[in-house]
């Protein structure tokens, strides 16, 4: 059963597995909370219609997953869970399969901005997500770097969540649409609204 601040965003991905997309939206949390050696990370999670995503990216260094069997490679194995925070601090997105085996780490998103409007200040890593998710079947989540996690879709930011609340009004929200935001367990989660609620 879906975290009831969660399930709003999963409710917007209808082709994606929502179990595996939640537990990378907790993972990204972890991220944004922990950071790494001292400092905030940033990354991104491709998330199902992996085939594809892998076609529209490729390896910034060798894959340090390349070759390990997908029993090890489960984003629900506290192994793996760890490991993915070693590698988040290296350059590049995770590629996550439907069933949720992380098939590959540190790749480069080839990014086209052609039909993408972000807001301005978001960098490199949030086009990529737009990107990838505007010409694949995938959901993208991103942790950057100023600890606040998004989730693309076709495109676009359908939520931001924010682990910190006391950053909550430090930030614009980025949304196109209505939102709404509601706070529970030290998460703030914004979510798009289709504007009768």
């Amino acid at each position: 059963m879906a975290h009831r601040l969660l399930k709003k965003v999963l409710d917007q991905t209808d082709y994606v597995n929502k179990t595996t997309l939640e537990k990378i939206i907790w993972l990204a949390i972890e991220i944004a909370r922990e950071g790494g050696e001292g400092r905030k990370v940033g990354t991104l999670f491709v998330i199902s219609d992996s085939e594809n995503a892998l076609k529209h990216s490729k390896p910034l260094i060798l894959d340090p997953l390349f070759g390990h069997p997908d029993d090890r490679k489960r984003i629900d194995d506290p192994n793996m869970r760890e490991t993915i925070k070693e590698l988040a601090l290296l350059d590049g997105a995770f590629v996550v399969s439907d069933e949720g085996v992380c098939l590959s780490a540190c790749r480069y998103i080839d990014a086209s901005v052609e039909d993408i409007e972000l807001p301005l200040g978001l960098g490199s890593r949030h086009v990529a997500a737009a990107s990838i998710t505007k010409r694949t079947r995938s959901v993208a989540v991103v942790v950057s770097e100023s600890a606040i996690v998004r989730v693309f879709s076709h495109g676009d930011i359908i939520s931001r969540i924010i682990p910190e609340i006391w950053l909550l009004s430090r930030h614009d929200r980025h949304m196109k649409r209505a939102y709404r935001e509601e706070a529970d367990e030290g998460i703030t989660a914004e979510s798009e609204t289709d504007g009768s609620a």
